[in-house]
């Protein structure tokens, strides 16, 4: 018994979460990787390298299935946590920690699946490709890919349908799922306690949120260091710290403006000029590449920590729409460091087909 309470011990300080962010809970998700992150525990990229599914908010429909599949990939012993708000995530992370302790109930989970492996998971069919016509007039296979909506450093709720030619994106159309049960326009913030009312966001929110879409931004660059220190920053502007949060921002700031290798990795890369910007509906805060906007989210988070204390500011909307136009004709990897650089806060809850 000492032996097997030993191993489960180590086990937990290495544990694994697979988040998923329900749109409009991004406060309960960020309080999930705080807290996780003083125990120790990692964020899962899948459900094959999970121990724990932390579902942030209360899902629609739709969701709750996308949910209900993920919970049946995730091997066993497993456990799964619902958090509706930010002052619960403490108990929902020492629930998760008893469950996976719990030999009995983890021997009565596996002798209810067994015969059923991740395989058998209501999952859909596997995407084939089948030939079109390409822009020279010669055929050439086409696969079709579904992006989101759970997926690492993405934004919550959206699911892009790629057409891919080669490796290249020949057409996309972009959704939230969803669309309709979250609130009108996703431009206010919901969260903050379990009460699910919408309120408007603070500019502490605002700046905090903006760093935290720049450390998803310079995760996929590959900057793992960097990322993390903008999650430091994020987290000290929604706790109160603000004159550390401001100190630490400014030398991010810095840090990455001196970066020759970030600025070679994705200086040109989806460039969009103003009057592209305003056909598309886009903030123009977003003018110039994927470099300039990473730079500008990081200006933004400045300006609005340095804002007023407890006033409450609007949140720029995305169309989805405009998502799935400015991927087209790059590849998978480049699309998903495009749509990070659009500074995505609330996205609109209308799809293009």
């Amino acid at each position: 018994m000492g032996v097997s309470n030993a191993l489960a011990g180590l086990a937990l300080r290495h544990a694994h979460l697979l988040l998923i962010e329900v749109p409009g809970y991004w406060l309960t998700r960020v309080a999930v990787e705080r807290l996780a992150g003083v125990r120790g525990w990692r964020l899962a990229v899948s459900p094959a390298d999970a121990d724990i599914l932390a579902v942030c908010g209360a899902p629609g429909p739709e969701l709750a299935l996308v949910v209900a599949r993920l919970w049946e990939q995730l091997p066993g012993p497993r456990a799964r946590i619902d958090v509706t708000g930010p002052e619960l995530v403490a108990a929902a992370l020492d629930q998760a920690e008893a469950t996976l302790r719990d030999t009995p109930r983890q021997r009565r989970d596996s002798t209810a699946r067994d015969g059923r492996g991740p395989d058998d998971a209501p999952d859909g069919d596997i995407a084939l490709a089948h030939g079109s016509e390409d822009r020279d007039g010669l055929e050439m296979d086409v696969l079709h890919v579904r992006l989101g909506p759970v997926l690492p450093d993405w934004p919550a709720g959206l699911v892009l349908h790629a057409h891919l030619h080669g490796d290249l994106i020949a057409e996309a159309q972009a959704g939230v799922v969803d669309a309709g049960h979250w609130p009108a326009g996703g431009a206010q913030v919901v969260g903050g306690d379990s009460s699910g009312e919408v309120r408007p966001a603070d500019a502490a929110e605002l700046a905090a949120q903006r760093c935290d879409n720049a450390a998803r931004l310079l995760a996929l660059a590959g900057w793992q260091d960097a990322a993390q220190r903008a999650r430091v920053v994020r987290d000290r502007l929604l706790v109160g710290e603000r004159p550390a949060a401001t100190t630490e921002l400014a030398r991010l700031r810095r840090r990455v403006r001196r970066s020759r290798l970030l600025h070679w990795s994705l200086r040109r890369v989806g460039p969009l000029p103003p009057d592209e910007l305003a056909r598309l509906g886009l903030a123009p805060d977003l003018t110039g590449d994927v470099w300039d906007r990473l730079n500008g989210m990081l200006d933004r988070a400045a300006l609005a920590a340095g804002g007023p204390v407890g006033v409450a500011v609007g949140v720029p909307v995305t169309p989805p729409a405009a998502v799935a136009r400015v991927v087209s004709g790059w590849d998978l990897a480049t699309a998903r460091l495009i749509v990070a650089s659009l500074d995505i806060a609330a996205l609109g809850v209308v799809t293009d087909g």
